[in-house]
């Protein structure tokens, strides 16, 4: 069987808002805007990545607060994130459709700017073939130290190459940068399907639709009386950043579940010898409220 990749970004895809946001910041003692102003206004001020400079604050608060970020602690916050309905139920459901409908094997990875601990602490993190996130570095006491990975929106697309050529690791450059013909590589980006949500998404979603795979651009759908949501993906259309958008809903017949189900079908026939390549569909006015 042909393995194909299901990449998702966490926050807003799979999980409802920013992760921190569940209960973490909280306990930390921080009201999430505050937060989230804070970090913005240091990056100004450093001239730094917000990445990096979120995760250092985070260490900094915890320290304040008395409370210690350990890989426990993350994952046991991680365990509270409430997911988007089907979620649960979703990577059963599709692996099952894609091996006995479609001839072929999926792989599920994760490539988000939140945190890897937290992610790890999850009922679904099981599901995935590796979660690339942002990590953090732990001193001899278990105790979060320094930012080990940080993950924004143009590193995203290096995970993207990291998957394509089969390194399921952070830290081997040597690998990724070494040439690898197209036929060899595990997983060519006509075989990704990428699901995200924001502005931290866009060069991702962009570079998979480019070289032949999908997009799909997920809301929170109680959020979508909001300006703001709907200008988001009124933007991602505009700017053909996306293949189709749907509400973060997985359950069964839904929009999502439909549209990706097509997806699989397309692409085994697509590796079947002799079939003819069909060019990547391309969202239709018509459909942008769908």
């Amino acid at each position: 069987m042909k393995k194909i990749a299901f990449v998702y970004d966490f926050d807003g895809t799979l999980a409802e808002g920013n992760i921190q946001e569940h209960s973490l910041l909280g306990a930390l003692g921080y009201d999430p805007e505050a937060f989230w102003d804070q970090v913005e206004e240091l990056a100004k001020q450093q001239d730094a990545d917000e990445i990096l400079v979120y995760l250092q604050q985070m260490i900094e608060a915890a320290r304040a607060a008395g409370t210690p970020l350990t890989r426990a602690m993350l994952a046991a916050h991680g365990s509270g994130i409430k997911l988007f309905p089907g979620v649960q139920e979703w990577f059963q459901r599709i692996n099952q459709y894609a091996r006995k409908d479609c001839g072929l094997e999926p792989e599920h990875f994760i490539i988000s700017s939140g945190n890897l601990e937290m992610i790890e602490g999850t009922s679904i993190a099981h599901q995935f073939t590796r979660i690339f996130a942002c990590k953090f570095l732990f001193d001899d006491n278990g105790h979060a130290c320094w930012p080990g990975v940080g993950v924004n929106y143009t590193t995203k697309t290096q995970y993207l190459f990291r998957i394509n050529k089969g390194i399921h690791n952070c830290h081997d450059s040597k690998r990724l940068n070494k040439w690898l013909d197209q036929d060899q590589r595990p997983v060519p980006f006509e075989r990704m399907i990428f699901f995200g949500d924001g502005d931290t998404d866009i060069p991702a979603m962009k570079l998979v639709k480019t070289q032949g795979g999908y997009s799909i651009a997920v809301f929170d759908n109680k959020l979508w009386n909001e300006a703001t949501c709907q200008e988001k993906i009124h933007k991602l259309i505009s700017e053909d950043r996306v293949s189709y958008v749907a509400p973060g809903n997985y359950e069964s017949a839904s929009l999502l579940d439909v549209t990706v189900k097509g997806l699989l079908k397309r692409m085994g026939r697509m590796t079947v010898p002799g079939t003819r390549y069909l060019l990547p569909f391309r969202l239709l006015p018509s459909l942008a409220m769908l």
